[in-house]
């Protein structure tokens, strides 16, 4: 029979994984975690100490949204797909190389334009406010629109404005995007395609068909057979690339208008879709109607996403979770 102390040790074991995971503790000597932005023309590169960590890019002319891209742990291992594709290194992998760049939100049916296939426009118009660099937490935010594939203001879908903020733990950090959408002009709708949401293209040797990888959500759902099309509170992957252990999670935001589904691919795509009802339950249903999130002229329709970068594995669903319960809090009050 277990005794009353052996609960109590495993309570206390539990603790301690999760502020050995994701708490809050002092950097280890010549690993600041002091979050800084160095600025070019056309892109910002984040750096958590002296480590650029990822890039986040505003203005290529070949992708006409922004997107995140190198995407790396705090050891320098690199958790997103090379950009653009090297040919022999993601040999067999090196397809939508403009629509899978590394961590992007975007859009299949916004307005009725597709901003997925990039056959219409996110305009940068510019950056809000001060950047916010911190030990441990780096904000900016970014006004964008989205228009036409002219990129010209003239027949506008909607504005973004987008808070993006880097949270370091001691294994690892999460970027957060908090997007808040709206129109003065006219209202808008969402539509329903599963190339919809807040997407992350993995790097090959992460992947479940080319390297060591394992796909895993909050519902013990497992690689893509067992993930795609199934509402998470997360999905992870986890696997080895360059001899280490790292993982990335995907958290959709908790005041979001409804749970994401998981458009996951065992070639290295995680993407969290809250739009996709028909697409990702019933593409083959006749009787059932694609759904529409409307969003009225004047009002401010929200959507958050986390990503959890991680150099450890302790055991991927009991990170991915605390990752999760974590990120909650980061989100805030919506």
């Amino acid at each position: 029979m277990k005794t009353p102390e052996y609960f109590k040790v495993i309570a206390s074991t539990v603790a301690l994984l999760f502020i050995l995971i994701l708490g809050p503790s002092a950097p280890a000597e010549g690993n600041s975690s002091l979050v800084s932005f160095k600025k070019d023309t056309g892109s910002v590169v984040i750096l958590i100490g002296d480590r650029a960590v990822a890039t986040y890019v505003f203005e290529d002319p070949a992708i006409p949204r922004p997107y995140f891209c190198q995407v790396k742990t705090l050891g320098g291992v690199q958790v997103t797909r090379i950009h653009p594709p090297d040919p022999v290194i993601n040999k067999g992998n090196d397809d939508h190389e403009t629509f899978h760049p590394g961590i992007w939100l975007a859009f299949g049916d916004l307005g009725g334009r597709d901003f997925w296939r990039n056959k219409a426009h996110v305009h940068h118009v510019k950056f809000i406010g001060p950047f916010v660099e911190e030990d441990g937490l780096g904000r900016f935010t970014v006004l964008n629109s989205y228009t036409g594939i002219d990129g010209q203001e003239n027949g506008a879908v909607c504005e973004e404005t987008c808070t993006y903020s880097i949270h370091t733990a001691p294994s690892g950090y999460f970027l957060i995007a908090r997007s808040e959408f709206r129109s003065d002009k006219a209202d808008f709708s969402f539509g329903d395609q599963e190339e919809m949401g807040f997407g992350v293209r993995l790097n090959t040797p992460l992947t479940v068909k080319f390297g060591s990888g394992k796909i895993l959500n909050s519902e013990d759902g497992e690689n893509e057979k067992g993930t795609w099309g199934k509402q998470a509170k997360w999905c992870a992957t986890t696997g080895t690339v360059e001899g280490k252990i790292v993982s990335v999670a995907l958290i959709p935001g908790p005041g979001n208008f409804r749970p994401s589904w998981f458009h996951t691919r065992d070639y290295g795509l995680m993407v969290a879709n809250p739009f996709g009802k028909k697409s990702m339950t019933g593409p083959e249903d006749a009787v059932m109607a694609p759904d529409a999130t409307l969003v009225r002229k004047g009002e401010v329709f929200k959507l958050g996403f986390g990503v959890w970068v991680s150099d450890t594995k302790p055991g991927v669903v009991t990170e991915a979770q605390a990752a999760y319960e974590k990120c909650l809090t980061l989100f805030g009050p919506d």
